[in-house]
C-alpha cells in the first residue's frame, strides 16, 4: 500500500516535556484521516512538525513513498502539502486576494498583477465550491469566510494534502456544515486530508479512518465504519467517557441572583439588554440558551461590573451591585468563568501560578503591606493543579504554553477556591475535548450541589440541556421564556432562539 504521507517513529521534544513520543501516522491518497487527541495530547505538534515549523529529533517523513526533509513550510509547500492553522494566518487590512497570494505573488514587469490574481481566485473557489468575493477586506467577512481564505491560499499554492487544525472550534453550527461539504469536495477532487480534532460527532460524519493520539504516544488506528463514539472517547482519555452528565434532582433554595428591569446600551447608544428579568437561586443551575449576539456577553458584564447599564437592579444576596466596580463584585461573591479564556481569563505571559492568585493576589497570604509572597502562592497554585487536574511541567510554566483544556481547568480552579455564592460560567467548554467537558460539567455540579447558584452561558444547546435544571432563552436582549429541560426538545429551543413564542414553538414541535 502507498501512502502519500508517512510520518514513521516521530519524537519531538520541548524543554521538560516530550510532545511527541515514536508516533506514526500514514494517510492514503483521497482520505480524510482524522487525528484524535485530548487537548495537549500532541497532536498540533505533529503536524507543525509535518508542516515543517518544528523539526523533530527522531523519525522519517515520507511523501509518496520518498524520505524528505521538511525543514520550512516552503519545502512543505512545494511538497504539496498544506496547512489550515486554527488561529488564522490573514493580514486584516489586506484583501482576500492579497493574503492568498501574499509570499507568492504573481508578477509582470515586476509589478504584482492583482487582475490575474483575482481571477485566478475566483477560479479556484469556484472548482471548489468555496464562495469568497476576491476583493473583500478580511476584517470584512465573517469567520467562516476567513477559514475559506485560508483553505484557498493551500490550494493556491497547489496543495495536495490539506491540514485542518481544530477548523470547527470558531465555526457556528451552520458553517460548521458548510466546511463538511467543502472538504467531501475537496476529496472527490482528488485531495486527501488530515483533520486534527477532538469532535467526535464530526469524525464519525466526514472522517475515513482516525489515529488516535494519548498523552504524546500514538495508541493506534482504526477504521471509523469499524468503531463509535464511545470507543473513540476511551481511546482518547484511556478510560470510560460519560456523555451524559449524572446528577441528582436540584434542591433550590434562598435566592442569590434576581434581575430586574435591566436595562444596557452599548457603545452606540443601542439599547442591548432590554428590561431583562432572570433569577438564580442557591442550589441550582441556570442555563441561558440563545442565537449568539442576544445580549448574553453584555448580560455577563453587567452582572460582573465590565460594562454600566442604564437601569434596573441586580440584586445579590438581596444586595444591589449594579454599576460596582469589578473587585467589589467579585468580593461580594461571584465567580466568573469568562468566555475568552485569553483575553479577560488569563495573563498569557505569566506563569500559571500567578495566575491563580489573579482575584487574590492582594489578600493575605498571598501579600503583606504591597509586597507579594511568592511562596505561599505558588504552595497554593500546586495545591490548585492538583486538585483540579491541570497538566502543566510546573507552576512557573508560562500560562500561553498550557493547551486550551488545561488553561481552562487552571481558570476553572481559580474561580472555583474562592467558593463564590454565584458563578458565571460563560461558554466553560467551548473548543474542549469529551474528558475536559466531563471534568468541567462534573464541577459545576458539584457547586451546584454545595448550595451555590450557578449561571451557564453557552452556545451548545446539548451542554444547556445537559447540565441546567433551568433554561431562560435570550432573544433581542430579553428572557423570552423559562422552560424545564426535561419537558422541551432542542427543536423547540430552537424556535424560541429564533423569537417564537411558547405557544407557537409548543405547536410546531
Amino acid at each position: 500500500m502507498e501512502y502519500v504521507i508517512e510520518m514513521l517513529g516521530i519524537r519531538k521534544e520541548f524543554p521538560g516535556i516530550v510532545a511527541n513520543d515514536n508516533i506514526n501516522l500514514q494517510v492514503k491518497k483521497g482520505e480524510i484521516h482524522a487525528l484524535l487527541g485530548e487537548n495537549g495530547a500532541g497532536k498540533s505538534t505533529l503536524m507543525n512538525v509535518l508542516f515543517g515549523l518544528y523539526q523533530p529529533e527522531k523519525g522519517e517523513i515520507r511523501v509518496k513513498g520518498k524520505p524528505v526533509s521538511i525543514t520550512n513550510p516552503n519545502i512543505a509547500n512545494d511538497l504539496g502539502i498544506g496547512m489550515v492553522h486554527q488561529h488564522f494566518m490573514l493580514v486584516n487590512n489586506f484583501s482576500v486576494t492579497e493574503n492568498i497570494i501574499l509570499g507568492n505573488e504573481p508578477t509582470q514587469s515586476g509589478k504584482i498583477n492583482l487582475k490575474d490574481a483575482e481571477k485566478q481566485v475566483k477560479d479556484i473557489s469556484e472548482k471548489y465550491g468555496l464562495a469568497v468575493n476576491p476583493s473583500a477586506k478580511i476584517s470584512d467577512i465573517s469567520v467562516g469566510m476567513q477559514q475559506r481564505v485560508e483553505i484557498l491560499k493551500t490550494l493556491y499554492r497547489g496543495a495536495e494534502i490539506l491540514i485542518f487544525d481544530e477548523p470547527t472550534a470558531v465555526l457556528t453550527p451552520q458553517e460548521i456544515k458548510e466546511l463538511i461539504s467543502i472538504m467531501k469536495t475537496l476529496i472527490k477532487e482528488g485531495k486527501s486530508i488530515i483533520l486534527i480534532t477532538h469532535k467526535l460527532k464530526e469524525i464519525m460524519e466526514v472522517c475515513d479512518r482516525v489515529t488516535v493520539i494519548r498523552k504524546g504516544e500514538g495508541i493506534g488506528t482504526v477504521n471509523v465504519s469499524e468503531t463509535n463514539p464511545n470507543e473513540l472517547a476511551s481511546l482518547m482519555v484511556g478510560r470510560e467517557v460519560l456523555f451524559t452528565t449524572e446528577k441528582t434532582e436540584p434542591k433550590p433554595a434562598a435566592e442569590v441572583l434576581k434581575i430586574e428591569n435591566l436595562t444596557v446600551k452599548d457603545s452606540r447608544n443601542v439599547t442591548v439588554i432590554d428590561s431583562l428579568n432572570l433569577s438564580v437561586r442557591a442550589g441550582e443551575i441556570v442555563g441561558i440558551a440563545g442565537v449568539d449576539g442576544n445580549g448574553q456577553s453584555e448580560l455577563i458584564e453587567s452582572i460582573t461590573g465590565l460594562m454600566s447599564s442604564e437601569s434596573g437592579s441586580i440584586l445579590l444576596n438581596g444586595k444591589d451591585i449594579r454599576n460596582q466596580r469589578p473587585r467589589k463584585i467579585t468580593e461580594a461573591g461571584v465567580g466568573h468563568i469568562p468566555q475568552d479564556r485569553h483575553k479577560h481569563g488569563l495573563v498569557l505571559d505569566f506563569p500559571v501560578g500567578e495566575n491563580m492568585v489573579l482575584q487574590t493576589y492582594y489578600q493575605k497570604p498571598f501579600s503583606k503591606r504591597g509586597v507579594l509572597n511568592f511562596k505561599a502562592i505558588y504552595e497554593k497554585a500546586e495545591k490548585l493543579i492538583k486538585e483540579f487536574d491541570v497538566r502543566t511541567p510546573g507552576s512557573s510554566t508560562l500560562a500561553r504554553s498550557l493547551s486550551g483544556g488545561n488553561q481552562q481547568k487552571a481558570i476553572i480552579g481559580r474561580e472555583i477556591d474562592r467558593d463564590p455564592d454565584l458563578l458565571i460560567a460563560a461558554q466553560p467548554t467551548r473548543g474542549l475535548d469529551v474528558g475536559a467537558i466531563e471534568f468541567i460539567h462534573r464541577r459545576l455540579i458539584e457547586q451546584r450541589d454545595k448550595g451555590k447558584a450557578v449561571l451557564l452561558i453557552s452556545f451548545e444547546l446539548e451542554e444547556i440541556m445537559n447540565v441546567s435544571d433551568k433554561i431562560a432563552v435570550i432573544y433581542e436582549g430579553k428572557i423570552v421564556a423559562i422552560v424545564n429541560p426535561k419537558e422541551t426538545t432542542e427543536q423547540e429551543l430552537g424556535l424560541l432562539m429564533a423569537g417564537s413564542s411558547r405557544r407557537e414553538a409548543g405547536a410546531t414541535t
